[in-house]
């Protein structure tokens, strides 16, 4: 079933690479990842976790209100044409502009050709704040249920050192941690893997 991306909902989106081939083959690709995420969707999204893993990537985000969606389309736009809901195809054009300029600049670098992810990016509509609290757990615990670490606060690419630092950025920091009442409750809701989430989330393993 198709999702549509709509203002004002939390989404989960989630891919892989084509085959067996990874997304991220050195530390700065990972970065550069991130570059391009910022320049495309920070300006259409908040950010409330991330996870980049070598051959995939999951992100929580939350759909910005109608207007500043209009105020940023409208910007981009010389011929002020004046954009009104909905922005299914404008949004989905962002993440297609960002998949293709990482892809180009990874092709460029690796000396490959082709698409690098997957077609149709995933997506699931969160609905309600349990399932939100929940997939921030998931997110976090990816590369300890990969075999990559131990504990979610070892794996450089993820969002969840960015949470508990004071230091700004374009996650939406304190609200994550007000999710989990404090950073002692959020430090151990996520490092507890006891709770089979993946299970209770009833997510595709990538």
């Amino acid at each position: 079933m198709y999702i549509p991306l709509e203002p004002d909902k939390y989404y989960h989106i989630y891919n892989h690479a084509n085959g067996s081939e990874n997304l991220f083959v050195n530390d700065g690709n990972y970065y550069f990842f991130l570059k391009r995420y910022a320049h495309f969707i920070s300006p259409v999204v908040q950010t409330f976790a991330y996870c980049l893993m070598p051959n995939h990537f999951h992100l929580l985000i939350k759909i910005n209100s109608e207007e500043k969606l209009a105020n940023y389309f409208n910007s981009l736009d010389e011929s002020n044409t004046n954009y009104s809901s909905p922005y299914e195809k404008l949004i989905s054009k962002q993440f297609s502009n960002f998949f293709s300029s990482y892809t180009q600049a990874f092709n460029k670098q690796q000396h490959r050709m082709g698409s690098l992810f997957i077609k149709n990016f995933k997506r699931k509509y969160i609905s309600d704040r349990d399932y939100l609290l929940k997939m921030v757990n998931y997110i976090h615990l990816n590369p300890v249920r990969h075999g990559f670490c131990e504990s979610p606060r070892d794996w450089e690419f993820s969002s969840y050192n960015s949470l508990l630092s004071e230091q700004e950025s374009d996650l939406v920091n304190k609200e994550v941690i007000m999710w989990f009442e404090d950073r002692e409750n959020f430090i151990c809701c996520n490092e507890s893997l006891a709770a089979d989430v993946e299970d209770e989330l009833q997510i595709e393993t990538l």
